[in-house]
Parts: C-alpha cells; sequence; structure tokens
C-alpha cells in the first residue's frame, strides 16, 4: 500500500511541475548582430504561367541559400541549395537555374590563393515540375531559353567538346575561343553538342537558334542559324577566330536574324563594324550597312556598341552610328603624353561630370532606321539631337526627340534642367520642333499619336497632338492639383504620375494625390474623375497592370486598384468596374501590400503583406482576392525574440504644424516604466507605418527592430520644411514631437539620443546646436559647412553642388551671392562652440555623395573646442558602409556609444582610447572598460 502511495505522490508531483511548466511563459531572446545570419530573404518570386507552381528563394545576406518549388494545389515542396539565376519556361514544366558552388568552399580557395580557372565552377540545375526531379549538369558557364516557349534549353560548358573535333590537341574552352553550347530537348532529353560558341540567342517563339562559333578542323567558323525542328544548321556567314560578332538579334517571328561583325583581323585603332542581315529564305547573310552605306552620315561608323533591333512588325531594323572616335598616338611614350585637364567656363558640362560620362560617352551610338522594303537607312539621332524616343512597337512614322544643349550648364546649379522637343520623321529624318524648354519627362503615346508631359513649372499635364500639331494643356482650370501637395522644396514640385492610356488612345488616365481621372488627350471633352471617394476619405487609389504586355487599359473591364489609407496608414486592394464611380474594397488592413504577379494563364495573384511584426512572406488569392492563403514561412525563428510594436502619433510643430510620426515600443512595453528612446529621422517616413524590418546590418541607421528588442523606444518624426530654413524647420518639428512623449510618462528625459545620417546627419548636427535636450547624438556624412560644401563636388556623378542647396533638399533656395547669412546660419560648424551633447560622427574617405572634407571640418572644430567627439572613416567606402564586415561594425558601436549615454553602460575600449593607426584592421577595441574617467 506505501508503495502505491509513493507512486502516485510522485505521478501527481510530475503532473504539476508539467502544468507549471507549460504555464510558464516563454523567455524571449534581445536580437543582437549574431541573428544576422538566421534570417532569409525571399530575393526571387514566380508563378508559373498555369499558375500551379510558386518558385522562390531563401537567402541569408551571407552564406548559402536555395530556391523552393512549392505545388500550390497540395503545398509540397522541393528545395534546392545555392541556386540563382532562376527562369522558369513559358510551357510551365520546367525550372532552369544555376547552382553556385558552396560560398565556404570559395572562400577556402581563396584563402590559399587559387586561379581562377582553380576556382569550383557552376553547376545547371533543370527541375521537371511534373515529376518533382532535378537534373543537376557540372561545369556550366551560362543558359539561356526562349521567353515565349517551352521545349528548349542551350547552355554553355565549360568541358571541352567531347571529341575534340578529332583533333590530337583542341584548343581550349575559353571566353576568347568559345565554349561547349550544348542544346537541350528538354521534353525527350535528346542533346546536341556544338564546339566552341562564343555567342548564342533563341528566338522568342523557340523555333531557331542563333549561334557564333570559332570552331576550327571539321565545322567551320562562323554565325549559324539552326532549326530546332530539323536540328538543321545554316551557315550565315563564315567566321575567323578573331572576327569579333556582337548583338546576335531575332526578330519577333524568328524569321529575319541581325548581328554586328567587325571582320578586321588587324589592330586598327578605329574599327569599321558591319550591319549584317539575314532573312528566311536567303542562303546567306549580307552586309545591309557599313560606313559606305547611303544615309550613314559623311565620315561616320556602324556602332559596335548598339544592339539591332527590329519593329514588332518586322519592317524596320534599327541600329546605331557614331563619329569615328578619337584615339591616343600609339608611338608615344608616356613621358610625352600630356595629361591636363582644361576646365572652360562655357563647358556644356563641367570637367568631373565629363570624366564621370566619359566611359558612355565613348560608346554613345546615335539611332539610325533601316527600312527592309526599301532597303533604305535614314540617320534619325544626331549630334544636336541625340536622344530618340521611340513608340513601343516601333512602328509608327515619326519619332520624338530630345535636345537639352541650350540648357546644360544650367545643370551647375539646377539638376532638372529644360529640354527641346521635335518629331523626327522616320522617312527622312527630318526634324520639326515642336516644344521649347520644357521641364519634365516627354514620351510618346503607345501609338504614338501623341507626345505627353508633365510641366512641373506650370504643375500641368500636356499633350501634343501628332497629326494636327495641336498642344493641349490637360488639368488647367480643375479644382485639384496634379502635382505632389505636400512639396517643401524650392524646386517645382513633381507629378503623381499617371496610369496610362487607354485603348486606341481615346484617354490618359492621370493620377492626383488620391484619385484616377480621365482626360480627352485632344482636349474636347471634360475630364472625369473615375474613383470618386478617393479625396473625399484621403483613399489613394493607384491602378495595377496585372499583364506585362498590356498596352491599353481596357475600361469596359473591372479594374484591379492597390490603396491607401492616408489616415491610419492602412492598404490593400479594390476593385473598379465598368459604368461605377466607387471602388469596391476587395482587402484592407494594417498592413503593406505589394502585387507581383499575375499568373498569366489563370486566375492566381502572387503578392506579400507585411507590417512591423511580420516578415513580407508570400500570399497567393484569386484576382477577386478570394482564397487568399500565406504560401510561405521564410523566418519562423522570429518567435523566438523580443520585437516590438509600431504606432502613429501625432503632435504640432513649434510653427503650429499637424505632424506625424512612428513610435516604436518594445514587446510586453510598461507604460510605467521610462525608457531610453532613439529619435531617428529624415524627412517623412510616417507612410511607413507598416513596413517590415527584419535582423540585418543596415548601412547608416539605427535600426528600429534590433533597438526595440534591447528596450529602447524608437521615435520617427516627419518633418516639414520652411523654404530657407531647413535647420530650423527640423528643431522645430522633433523637439515638440519628442517633448509630446516625454509628457506621457514613458520615456526618460535624460535617456533620449538623436542619430541620423547625411541629410538627417546635417540636421542632427544643426539641431545639437541649438538644444542639449538630446544626450548624445550620431551624424553621419553631415554637411557641417554650407559655405565650403556650396563650391564643391558630388563626386559620384561629378556634379556641381550648387544645385543640392539652391533648388532641392537643403532648401536653401537662394544662391551664396544672393544671401550669404543664411549659407552661414545654416551651418552647424559656425555654432559648434554651443553643442554640449557628446556626438559620434561617421564619414568616408570614399564618399561621393557629400565630401568627406565635411566630416573632418566638424570633427576638427569639436577637436579644437575639447568636446567628446568620435569620427569612424570607412577606408574606401561610399556614402556609407557597403561592406557587410563593416555594417555589422557600424551598427556594433552605434549601439554601444548610446548604451553607454542612454543605458549608463560601461564605455568600450575604442571610445575610451581609440584605435591606434597602429592597431587598425587588427584590433577592433569593442570590449568594455570597467571603469573610466570618461
Amino acid at each position: 500500500m506505501k508503495k502505491f502511495v509513493i507512486i502516485g505522490l510522485v505521478l501527481l508531483s510530475q503532473v504539476a511541475f508539467a502544468q507549471r511548466r507549460a504555464a510558464a511563459p516563454v523567455v524571449k531572446e534581445a536580437l543582437t548582430e549574431a541573428a544576422y545570419d538566421e534570417w532569409k530573404s525571399i530575393t526571387f518570386r514566380q508563378l508559373t504561367p498555369n499558375g500551379q507552381h510558386l518558385a522562390y528563394t531563401l537567402n541569408p545576406e551571407d552564406g548559402d541559400g536555395k530556391v523552393v518549388f512549392q505545388n500550390l494545389a497540395i503545398n509540397t515542396e522541393v528545395s534546392i541549395d545555392r541556386a540563382s539565376n532562376i527562369s522558369l519556361t513559358a510551357d510551365s514544366q520546367h525550372a532552369i537555374f544555376l547552382i553556385k558552388a558552396q560560398k565556404d568552399s570559395l572562400t577556402h580557395y581563396r584563402r590559399i590563393k587559387k586561379k581562377k580557372e582553380e576556382m569550383p565552377k557552376d553547376s545547371l540545375g533543370i527541375f521537371n515540375f511534373q515529376t518533382q526531379q532535378v537534373r543537376k549538369i557540372a561545369d556550366v558557364k551560362s543558359y539561356k531559353i526562349p521567353s515565349k516557349a517551352g521545349g528548349w534549353l542551350a547552355y554553355l560548358s565549360e568541358k571541352m567538346p567531347e571529341n575534340g573535333e578529332g583533333q590530337e590537341k583542341p584548343k581550349k574552352v575559353s571566353d576568347e575561343n568559345g565554349f561547349t553550347l550544348i542544346v537541350v530537348n528538354l521534353a525527350t532529353g535528346q542533346e546536341q553538342s556544338i564546339p566552341y560558341v562564343k555567342d548564342y540567342q533563341f528566338d522568342e517563339q523557340g523555333t531557331s537558334l542563333l549561334y557564333y562559333s570559332s570552331a576550327t578542323g571539321e565545322k567551320q567558323a562562323g554565325v549559324y542559324v539552326q532549326d530546332l525542328s530539323s536540328q538543321t544548321a545554316s551557315l550565315l556567314m563564315e567566321g575567323h577566330s578573331k572576327y569579333k560578332i556582337n548583338y546576335l538579334s531575332f526578330d519577333e517571328a524568328g524569321e529575319q536574324v541581325a548581328f554586328i561583325a567587325d571582320t578586321d583581323t588587324t589592330k586598327a585603332l578605329i574599327r569599321s563594324p558591319q550591319l549584317m542581315y539575314w532573312k528566311k529564305g536567303q542562303a546567306k547573310a549580307s552586309v545591309l550597312a557599313d560606313a559606305k552605306t547611303a544615309g550613314v552620315p559623311t565620315n561616320w561608323l556602324i556602332s559596335p556598341n548598339y544592339n539591332p533591333s527590329f519593329s514588332k512588325d518586322g519592317k524596320r531594323l534599327f541600329l546605331g552610328t557614331n563619329p569615328p572616335p578619337i584615339v591616343q598616338d600609339t608611338t608615344l611614350l608616356p613621358e610625352e603624353i600630356v595629361n591636363v585637364e582644361v576646365w572652360h567656363w562655357q563647358d556644356d558640362y563641367i570637367y568631373t561630370e565629363q570624366n564621370v560620362r566619359l566611359p558612355r560617352e565613348r560608346r554613345k551610338s546615335y539611332l539610325a532606321v533601316v527600312d527592309l522594303a526599301a532597303n533604305k537607312l535614314t540617320q534619325l539621332g544626331s549630334e544636336e539631337i541625340a536622344d530618340i524616343r521611340l513608340d513601343e512597337e516601333r512602328k509608327a512614322e515619326f519619332v520624338l526627340g530630345i535636345d537639352d544643349r541650350a540648357y546644360r550648364m544650367l545643370r551647375t546649379w539646377d539638376i532638372s534642367s529644360f529640354n527641346d522637343l521635335y518629331l523626327v520623321n522616320m522617312n527622312n529624318g527630318s526634324a520639326k520642333q515642336i516644344a521649347q524648354k520644357i521641364k519634365g519627362n516627354a514620351r510618346l503615346s503607345p501609338d504614338a499619336g501623341f507626345v505627353y508631359w508633365y510641366s512641373s513649372p506650370d504643375s500641368a499635364w500636356y499633350t501634343y497632338h501628332i497629326k494636327s500639331g495641336k498642344t493641349t494643356n490637360l488639368t488647367k482650370g480643375l479644382p485639384v492639383t496634379f502635382s505632389d501637395e505636400l512639396n517643401d522644396s524650392p524646386e517645382y514640385p513633381s507629378s503623381y504620375n499617371l496610369a496610362g492610356w487607354t485603348v486606341n488612345e481615346e484617354s490618359i488616365l492621370i493620377y492626383d494625390r488620391y484619385d484616377i481621372w480621365k482626360f480627352d488627350p485632344l482636349g474636347n471633352k471634360s475630364p472625369k474623375r473615375l474613383t470618386n471617394n478617393g479625396r473625399e476619405n484621403q483613399l489613394v487609389y493607384r491602378y495595377e497592370k496585372l499583364d506585362d504586355e498590356e498596352r491599353f487599359i481596357d475600361l469596359s473591364k473591372a479594374l484591379t486598384l492597390s490603396l491607401f489609407d492616408e489616415k491610419n496608414k492602412d492598404a490593400g486592394f479594390a476593385t473598379l468596374r465598368p459604368g461605377t464611380t466607387i471602388p469596391q474594397q476587395l482587402v484592407k488592413s494594417g498592413h503593406r501590400y505589394n502585387l507581383i504577379a499575375k499568373a498569366k494563364e489563370a486566375d492566381v495573384l502572387l503578392y506579400t503583406k507585411e507590417n512591423f511584426q511580420e516578415f513580407p512572406d508570400l500570399h497567393v488569392a484569386e484576382t477577386n482576392f478570394a482564397k487568399a492563403r500565406k504560401v510561405t514561412t521564410a523566418n519562423p525563428q522570429q518567435s523566438k525574440y523580443r520585437w516590438g510594436t509600431a504606432e502613429l502619433v501625432k503632435w504640432l510643430s513649434l510653427d503650429n504644424i499637424e505632424l506625424e510620426g512612428i513610435l516604436y515600443k518594445p514587446e510586453n512595453f510598461d507604460p510605467n516604466k521610462k525608457y531610453p528612446m532613439v529619435v531617428f529621422y529624415y524627412e517623412r517616413f510616417s507612410n511607413t507605418l507598416h513596413n517590415h524590418h527584419k535582423p540585418e546590418p543596415i548601412r547608416s541607421a539605427v535600426h528600429r527592430t534590433m533597438y526595440v528588442s534591447n528596450d529602447y523606444l524608437v521615435f520617427v518624426p516627419d518633418v516639414v520644411y520652411k523654404i530657407g530654413f531647413p535647420g530650423e524647420s527640423a528643431l522645430n518639428a522633433i523637439l515638440p514631437g519628442v517633448t509630446s512623449l516625454i509628457q506621457q510618462g514613458f520615456v526618460d528625459p535624460k535617456k533620449v539620443g538623436l542619430q541620423g545620417h547625411s541629410w538627417s546627419g546635417y540636421q542632427t548636427a544643426y539641431i545639437l546646436t541649438k538644444s542639449n535636450m538630446f544626450a548624445a547624438a550620431e551624424a553621419g556624412a553631415i554637411v557641417a559647412n554650407m559655405t565650403s560644401a556650396y563650391g564643391g563636388i558630388r563626386w559620384e556623378t561629378g556634379l556641381a553642388r550648387a544645385f543640392q542647396y539652391e533648388k532641392t533638399q537643403s532648401r536653401l533656395g537662394v544662391s551664396i551671392w544672393e544671401n550669404p547669412t543664411r549659407y552661414i546660419e545654416n551651418s552647424p560648424l559656425f555654432y559648434a562652440d554651443k553643442i554640449e551633447t557628446p556626438l559620434l560622427l561617421m564619414h568616408n574617405d570614399a564618399d561621393g555623395h557629400v565630401p568627406w572634407y565635411q566630416g573632418i571640418e566638424m570633427y576638427v572644430a569639436m577637436r579644437r573646442l575639447n568636446k567628446p567627439t568620435w569620427m569612424l572613416n570607412y577606408n574606401g567606402e561610399p556614402h556609407w558602409p557597403v561592406k557587410r564586415q563593416n555594417r555589422i561594425d557600424f551598427q556594433k558601436r552605434m549601439m554601444q556609444f548610446f548604451d553607454h549615454y542612454l543605458k549608463d553602460a560601461p564605455m568600450p575600449s575604442w571610445m575610451v582610447r581609440g584605435v591606434p593607426a597602429t592597431e587598425k584592421g587588427i584590433l577592433q577595441g569593442y570590449e568594455l572598460m570597467e571603469s573610466s574617467d570618461n
């Protein structure tokens, strides 16, 4: 009896323990940089055309990822590691992809200094959606499939031809000699091997294969076209191992071929390429155009840098021409060459921009066209009208010419300069000016009946009717504006863009801030608002194009629209049915949605849905969003970490403007507790309330998720600007926003930090000169001195920086000579003596946006004034750290900096004593110092 009692007591105690364990809350971890490697991104996502299968990748930021093939009907999955460059065949039968070598293997071989040819090669993967089987082929350099047909695959193998062409010592496969091309019939598995192929191309419909082989021996070198059904190849042009054959091109029907051939085997510096042409039924390709062809400008050449292309109907062939290049005298020795830049005050582009544009200029082509029936070449582009824009099908009588030469000097202080517009006749190349000094992006309508553009100086949309020559201001006199209503810079406001054109170019659909409007492009009919409840309810409607090949919007069919609620930042989708004016809501929630695609042949949509807590996993639904379901779970490990919440907050600025922002709170937020808070901002972020922020080493900002996981509040306020007073505007917006949160009792007023990069880095430095509210601040890539920055260069683009201050983001609105005081007053350098806040700067020595010396000016000033300042310079990095190890380092140092000042954590060694040059790259100084006088 006693034995049974003991057993019973043991059982009861085990049950009680299990109950207590089940009832105990799950203890979650705080995110650290160690979590970065756990998180996956879905970088590729595509439905098969029949909508039955989904292919997507799960890739870590650092390491090997995989592709997943999912059967949407039965939810089965097959995954293949290290897949990239994925394509799905048009018949929904196969997926083709490259399989990269293991990253660890590549790292190992690099570490032991293996040569390039000794490194592991890529493999090819062929996945069959019906059998769920994958075939892998080693040593593959590239592959191609027809864009609009299934059944065929061609790939370049880095293996030697099997029989070596009957030679005892076959030449090596290489970029110079070519590689082995394997042509695969995916239905039968039959393969054909073609040696030493340098370039290859399918036609769209998968009926023919075009390739260039440098083969010798049994097979003649040259350009071939192969009929895929009969497997017979025709030699279009005899080749030579030193010939340069580029840009193999088919017409849409697969019946015509064009390519560029340079048959000069000498080392002449000035080349004379030829445009070659072949049509089905002809024995060989012939020279369609060269430097001597009628219509080519005198002394000009056929461009080797333009890919010849056919019009949709195959009646025209477009090519490039160019003047002969200016070449160096090769007999000169290096010490005999004068290298000097002559900066002329009337240069079109300043010399630094010329240097950036140099590679483009050396490859520049001017558009020409050949009428294939008449065998007539017409030059369309010229040095005067270099920018030529075609209609979608390239069959119209006129093309659009853009000339900006008269306005290029303005780019020094007005980056969005002007253009003159021309109609260029496709038949004879004559040009007619149709508009002058247009500030806007002009385009041709789909059938080229109209030229249309948004003119930013008068915030209006215009059309030019090509047949009648009539110019119409479409939006004049309407009670709403079609330009950015929130514009707060001295530049003209931008447009809200447009949805597109309706069938037969009867209407053009243009967006205002909220709604879609229908306009008669001739201006004869009154405009009509298609969505009649957007502005009234602050709902933003935008058209979703479900067919990539759609040219016109058909108003006789229901339109799928995205919607965004400006009041609470919720989003979703709606449908606008013919004959109605109020869109019918299909789905709407506290999420951000991204409609990726519709299956080409099925009623299946693929989209993402996210908010701060939810990763943007993939979802599928019918086109009316019925049967919606989530089909991926990319990051299940998120559940073991502390996360947080995001909420919209509002307050009044110091100049009485109602503002919005986002407040991120830790998980299990306690309103009775006082939290440290970091303020991060740029301009306006409140519309991103429902964005997800996965753990990753971002390049320049406080990571919202990482900080709230570590018991910080993160406040992201919107800033509205007053022209001429950018720093003061930021101060007026941010300080009362912070104060409003402090007044709610859960923010520690002595533990608030400020962080910004680039534009917000500047604002951070400015605010510190005016306020001691913040306990610590990080400012990256700042402009410290607007007087010295004004005359500098944006080295990445070569542009002068003046436009930045006069017209765009810096918002001063005047030149330095018109109001030098404004430049001084907005420069934190001149008031650095007022700063009492410990400051961490980050400015890299290869910054192409903001000159590195701006960070140095601020650092030297703070050093001279003996104020606590650190500056991080990631050698060779641009505007922000790009290399992963540097991004991780920056995030770690910035959090250590804020932890010290906002959480009273010990200083790390790098803050106590720095990292001397002798230790750079060896010791990082992350270790925390238990005690310090600093």
